[in-house]
């Protein structure tokens, strides 16, 4: 499926007038009407980017921290002779981000899932046909039994089966809908196969777009930063290595939907918004070269016409301030790039006429419309409607922690700044104290030396000394040493950052914790406050991000993807906050309920599939390559069934003597007879040793019988 055939319904240009803009023979392409519509874009830019500048001021701030640089605002006095610094904040940084990566991907998969709504619409929950032909014979099916839905055809049954229909061709007349009540009644799920085709679909997708990496630099960003983005899905088309039979290289081009982080420091989203579903309109600043810019060509609905005559115009990236303040280096304010503005949100009606874009007539009486604009030195590069249906602003932000009434959330550097701007300084009094504590101070009276002389001392030295002037010429004074007083200071600032954080520092590395922290018990309640901590992190992110992703995923599929196995009434959520409890407890847990509907009465009711399934997840395994399905399951049991039939297991061994009568016997006075008589009942050595769970199985180890 080609990316103009995904897009032709939504984003379309005039196919005259762009043929007409590619024919142009002009030296330079001019629109006489691009000065409203980069007006438009530049005044929403100044707005956002004005808003923003406390942000700005924080993040560099937090950028500085993390990097252990000090900033042009710290002044030291001529008698601090150190300038260390602690980057206790990037330790943080850093565990944060570990614990929020472990979470999110601690199943190897991306976390998000489909499942069908709890009353699908469109396609059945559940079909049921008689597999026992003598028990259906014998009562007789009513008139509504032989029914499906109402007023459904033969093909929409069909459609509604997915992936079902191949394998209930035979059967395809007994279907009936609902669940089956007796065993002999096979129930088919058509909503979940095609949740779990969505669900496959999407994470194929993800995997395409290298979704992953790109979760990762965002939560990087989060920690750091306090604020996350991602961006998409966008139609591109990927290349795919491929040679023929002759060696000769003939790629595959396919069609793909791509998502893809986006740097806090491009993202200017609308100042009047609290969070993205308020936003009227986001911009994102890209720094491309020129061969960036004529790449823009090759993707749909870009006016190549409109690229040359920016490109002819030169470079116009200058540099913000913050980037210069990020720089190692001090370099020019310009450098040779563009500056590319692209603008997503809604604009007046009006605005839109005369510039090739043909507005759909139900839209074309509203006073504003959603549309996608790039801009580059006063050139319009391109302007569409927007493609998605419903329309959306394609950029979600998550916060690491959220601010009442801002879209920008508060990172782990910006929670410790004070503390760490403390451990800084009682860190620098330490080293100046230690190194004054740790030399010699000398005091000279010259008038007792001959003048002249290198007042410098080091071992060896000779002094000459002025003859008949009486006294000591040269004296030698200790400093105080109070760097330990320091040092308590800074400790306590450290645990400072902790509680300001909610990240302990055993939990990143840190040896001689005293007080709880030194118990079996202390550890865990301060692991239980950590991972408390980290939740509310990966509920935002379940919340901002990963849902409102998902779903753009799952309404793309829904809107552009032609095949209708994948597509119903189903729910798209993220699973984030499902892998916080660690995996031990939750084996253990699980285990535990195993081990509770082992009873025949309970075992009707527990989904086991589900249960083995969480029990390889809580295991880091891939319950996908490890569990059978329930029908798989069935196959297996009866594999196994007859195996066991055609090899028994080997009949034990004989006892070496007729049992006597009365029970067994005790050795007479003085024998020595081995004891071959376990605490358990078994004979040692025979192979007849109960194991765990059956009668007489005491637990121990052939030590006697527990008192």
């Amino acid at each position: 499926m080609d990316e103009e055939d995904i897009f032709e319904e939504s984003m379309i240009m005039d196919t005259e007038d762009a043929s007409a803009l590619e024919d142009m023979k002009e030296d330079t392409y001019s629109d006489p009407l691009a000065g409203t519509v980069v007006g438009l874009v530049q005044k929403h830019y100044k707005k956002a980017s004005d808003a923003r500048e406390t942000e700005e001021t924080r993040w560099i701030q937090a950028y500085r921290n993390y990097r252990g640089l000090y900033g042009p605002d710290v002044q030291f006095t001529s008698t601090e002779k150190s300038q260390v610094f602690v980057k206790v904040t990037k330790t943080k940084v850093l565990a944060a981000y570990g614990q929020i990566i472990e979470v999110l991907f601690g199943n190897n998969k991306f976390p998000i899932t489909v499942d069908p709504t709890i009353l699908p619409e469109g396609v059945a929950e559940a079909v049921h046909f008689e597999s026992n032909e003598e028990i259906k014979k014998a009562r007789p099916p009513s008139a509504e039994e032989s029914k499906l839905l109402p007023g459904e055809t033969m093909p929409e049954l069909k459609e509604r089966l997915a992936g079902l229909t191949e394998k209930l061709e035979p059967v395809i007349d007994q279907l009936e809908e609902g669940v089956g009540t007796t065993p002999t009644q096979i129930t088919f799920h058509p909503a979940m196969v095609s949740a779990k085709k969505m669900e496959k679909k999407i994470h194929d997708q993800l995997e395409e777009s290298n979704a992953n990496k790109q979760l990762r630099v965002t939560a990087f960003e989060c920690a750091l930063f306090g604020t996350g983005v991602m961006k998409g899905p966008f139609a591109i088309d990927k290349e795919y290595p491929n040679w023929s039979d002759t060696g000769e290289y003939s790629p595959v081009i396919k069609t793909i939907p791509q998502t893809s982080s986006v740097s806090l420091w491009n993202f200017y989203p609308d100042p009047d918004a609290a969070n993205m579903d308020e936003a009227e309109y986001v911009v994102e600043r890209h720094k491309m070269s020129r061969s960036q810019m004529r790449g823009l060509k090759k993707r749909p609905f870009f006016r190549a016409n409109a690229i040359d005559s920016a490109i002819e115009s030169g470079e116009s990236y200058v540099k913000e301030w913050w980037e210069q303040a990020m720089e190692d280096d001090a370099q020019e304010s310009k450098a040779e790039r563009f500056e590319v503005l692209e603008f997503w949100g809604s604009v007046d009606t009006e605005v839109l006429e005369g510039h090739d874009v043909d507005v759909p007539s139900e839209l074309s009486d509203m006073d504003q419309v959603s549309v996608n604009i790039w801009v580059c030195n006063g050139k319009v590069l391109r302007l569409v409607m927007n493609p998605f249906t419903p329309s959306i602003i394609p950029y979600y932000a998550v916060p690491y922690e959220v601010t009442p009434y801002s879209l920008f959330g508060v990172g782990i550097a910006e929670n410790m700044d004070d503390t760490q701007t403390l451990m800084n300084g009682f860190m620098r009094m330490a080293v100046d104290n230690a190194a004054l504590s740790g030399n010699m101070l000398i005091e000279v009276d010259e008038t007792n030396l001959v003048p002249g002389q290198d007042l410098s001392v080091y071992p060896g030295k000779v002094f000459r000394r002025q003859g008949g002037a009486p006294g000591q010429a040269i004296f030698g004074t200790k400093f105080p040493n109070v760097s330990n007083e320091n040092m308590q200071m800074f400790d306590k600032a450290r645990v400072l950052a902790d509680e300001s954080t909610g990240f302990p520092s055993f939990a990143h590395g840190q040896t001689g914790v005293s007080g709880v922290g030194r118990t079996a018990s202390g550890i865990s309640m301060l692991m239980s406050a950590a991972n408390g901590s980290i939740r509310n992190v990966v509920k935002n992110v379940d919340d901002y991000l990963l849902a409102p992703l998902a779903k753009a995923f799952f309404n793309f599929n829904m809107q552009f993807d032609y095949d209708e196995e994948i597509k119903g009434d189903l729910e798209v959520k993220a699973r984030g906050t499902e892998s916080l409890m660690a995996n031990e407890v939750r084996s253990q847990r699980l285990m535990q309920f195993l081990g509770v509907v082992q009873n025949p009465v309970l075992a009707p009711f527990a989904k086991m599939d589900y249960i083995v399934r969480e029990i390889a997840k809580s295991m880091d395994l891939d319950p996908d390559k490890l569990v059978n399905n329930m029908a798989d399951a069935a196959v297996q049991a009866e594999v196994l069934k007859k195996f066991k039939a055609e090899n028994p297991p080997p009949a034990p061994p004989p006892q070496a003597g007729p049992p006597q009568a009365g029970g067994p016997q005790k050795p007479p006075a003085g024998a020595q007879v081995q004891d071959t008589q376990g605490s358990g009942g078994g004979t040692i050595g025979t192979g007849s040793v109960p194991q765990p769970g059956e009668q007489g199985f005491s637990g121990n180890t052939g030590q006697g019988p527990i008192q």
